[in-house]
């Protein structure tokens, strides 16, 4: 009999890694680079719903996601946008023609309080959108046994759709979690999980919870 093949696979948490994607200083904070020579107005036109959405859910789904995998012994990890060099002279073409640099140790690279790493938790620096491109994520996973990535971060559309194509290319099941990511309009965040619904699994924070409890 044939071995039946299917995205909609519950985590197992033996083989599982939660990854959040540039949840920093720099993209999610108001004082952070991308943000900071912005008035005010313009910044609440562009920027207000964002920000009003990881302020009053996506960050606290993060945070209740990160307690349950650190209580499931499910590894935790987290990629920040950040140049190996100050000037940021490694960066991809994109990112330098996107115009921004978090240089190295800075902080707009770390990551932000309410998520920050424990001591003893991976954090990748990536120059580049898809953090399987500018680092070594995918040899780690494969040196943990991880074959399911838990995915959460910003900006939903750009980075966090780049992770989830490439990391099903590479063969892992990809649960992404919808309410705990974000991007700039609540059309350009639906129009995304639309578009990468054949990628991977899609679940809430709720009924991720619920799982991971149930495991």
């Amino acid at each position: 009999m044939s071995e039946i093949l299917s995205r909609d696979v519950p985590v197992i948490p033996k083989q599982t890694a939660l990854l959040f994607i540039d949840v920093q200083n720099f993209a999610a904070k108001r004082d952070g680079a991308e943000f900071r020579h912005l008035d005010e107005t313009t910044f609440q036109a562009k920027y207000g719903w964002f920000f009003g959405e990881l302020e009053s859910s996506v960050v606290p789904n993060m945070q209740r996601l990160q307690k349950a995998c650190r209580d499931r012994r499910i590894e935790v990890m987290y990629t920040t946008i950040e140049s190996l060099t100050r000037d940021g002279r490694d960066r991809s073409l994109d990112y330098k023609i996107t115009g921004f640099n978090v240089p190295r140790g800075s902080w707009d690279g770390r990551v932000i309080n309410e998520l920050a790493p424990g001591d003893d938790e991976i954090w990748l620096p990536k120059s580049s959108s898809s953090v399987f491109v500018s680092t070594h994520i995918d040899y780690i996973l494969r040196n943990l046994g991880v074959k399911q990535l838990i995915v959460s971060g910003i900006i939903t559309d750009q980075c966090v759709e780049s992770a989830i194509r490439d990391a099903c290319d590479l063969g892992y099941l990809v649960t992404q979690v919808t309410d705990a990511c974000a991007t700039y309009s609540r059309e350009r965040h639906e129009n995304s999980l639309r578009a990468i619904k054949g990628y991977c699994r899609q679940v809430t924070t709720v009924q991720l919870l619920e799982e991971l409890a149930a495991a």
